[in-house]
């Protein structure tokens, strides 16, 4: 499977009277764009698109989700089971906007999985998306029946936030991209063949689906990833956008859908194979809640990694707490078939950083990468301006903020400050690989 993407570099974002795409800035026709995707889902009552821009002192809270526009040259969907029927992901040609994003956000409302933004100052530092042209595209719905839970699905904006990277990705349908990233992989057969000694190693990630409701959980090909059991993939679907993000997950621990699109952990892989690995693919789990599954899923992965040769693993969790049990057990499982690995993920130690790490540790797991504490806490000033509602924060038991607290007092304060858990970083660990955190001893 062969997968180009071209990149076409976007110097500015910009709202006017016509789509279009010209000496690198991107213009939206902001009606025309909020009555396509109104006329798509009549549960939203309300849309607003507004540009967020690096630098800005801006801060964007509640943020459900955060997608990279691109678009097919073949016309396919960008998210089969998604954004359209289902169709096979992992090669042909994508055309991406480089340099911006589709940033989801809650008007009102916000729910345990979504997550801040601070686009200048201090707040910058902690995730990605500061770096990145933010197109935010701020709504309301009827959603009526999830107002005032904690967990919310956010069906309606999410799916609009995937269709409008889809629309913003076809005005640029027709630009040469400056550059192209290619992907190829080789059926497993032919690579056993030419591998040249190299060491055969395998990415398994293993991402959430503990909802038993469904609609919360990761999509692959539109299929909920609760109803999952491991399995085999090429790396270049994940890049292709067969898999999105869901809205359950503590937000500071989520993988966006952008964070696949352009999975850094499989990019880097691919940027070794055939120099210092060959790398035989991904082995795509997932993070139920039973012990029975956990077990289960642990012994597929297992038997998959030693059917396909596998020497070395990846392991790499979306989240923590309940699937700390589903990523040590992997690891535990793979290293007693004798296959080294290497885990990728967060940790939990407390406001003090003392706590123990991860919910189940075993001296087999002796090579783990941290991408960062979430109970550290974040104290930053007010920002200037706020897209979407602060009060969320306070209100709606987002992962890392609250209502009130003996000592802290309330996260959004009066005055517009915030005081938070790093938790509350939209996917600001950045398991997938974008993490610029490092660990110092002192």
């Amino acid at each position: 499977m062969k997968l180009k993407i071209g990149n076409i570099p976007v110097k500015d974002v910009v709202l006017g009277s016509k789509d279009e795409f010209k000496d690198g800035v991107l213009t939206i026709n902001k009606q025309a764009a909020v009555d396509y995707l109104m006329e798509l889902d009549d549960h939203i009552t309300s849309l607003d698109i507004v540009i967020a821009h690096p630098g800005d002192d801006t801060r964007i809270v509640p943020v459900i989700e955060t997608i990279e526009p691109r678009c097919r040259v073949d016309g396919r969907t960008l998210f089969p089971g998604v954004t359209d029927d289902v169709v096979p992901a992992g090669d042909g040609e994508l055309k991406a906007l480089k340099g911006t994003c589709v940033t989801v956000v809650g008007g009102t409302w916000g729910s345990f999985g979504d997550g801040v933004i601070d686009m200048g100052g201090e707040g910058a530092k902690h995730t990605y998306w500061s770096k990145l042209i933010n197109i935010c595209l701020v709504g309301e719905t009827d959603e009526e029946f999830e107002r005032h839970e904690q967990q919310k699905m956010n069906h309606a904006l999410r799916w609009a936030g995937h269709r409008f990277a889809e629309y913003l990705g076809k005005i640029a349908a027709d630009v040469e991209p400056s550059e192209f990233e290619e992907f190829e992989f080789e059926p497993v057969a032919d690579r056993a063949k030419k591998n040249n000694g190299l060491p055969n190693v395998a990415l398994v990630m293993q991402p959430q689906s503990q909802m038993e409701a469904l609609g919360y959980n990761d999509l692959w090909y539109g299929w909920d990833m609760n109803k999952y059991l491991p399995t085999f993939v090429s790396p270049t679907e994940v890049l292709d956008g067969a898999m999105i993000s869901g809205s359950f997950m503590p937000s500071g621990a989520k993988w966006s859908t952008y964070e696949m699109q352009n999975f850094p952990t499989i990019k880097e892989l691919f940027a070794e194979d055939g120099k210092s690995l060959n790398f035989v693919g991904v082995i795509m789990s997932m993070l139920n809640v039973a012990l029975d599954q956990k077990e289960r899923a642990a012994i597929m992965v297992r038997n998959m990694a030693l059917n396909l040769g596998v020497q070395y693993a990846i392991v790499t969790e979306e989240g923590y707490g309940n699937p700390d049990a589903d990523y040590a057990r992997c690891q535990i499982i793979l290293e007693d078939a004798g296959i080294p690995v290497v885990g990728i993920s967060n940790e939990c130690t407390g406001r003090d950083g003392f706590s123990q790490p991860l919910v189940t540790l075993d001296a087999k797991m002796n090579a783990l990468v941290s991408t960062g504490n979430i109970s550290e806490l974040s104290d930053l000033p007010a920002c200037k301006t706020v897209i979407g509602c602060l009060e969320a924060m306070n209100r709606d038991g987002m992962s890392g903020s609250w209502g009130y607290d003996e000592k802290l007092g309330k996260s959004a304060r009066d005055d517009g400050s915030i005081i938070m858990e790093d938790n509350n970083w939209f996917c600001g660990d950045h398991i997938s690989g974008f993490s610029v955190k490092t660990m110092r001893e002192f």
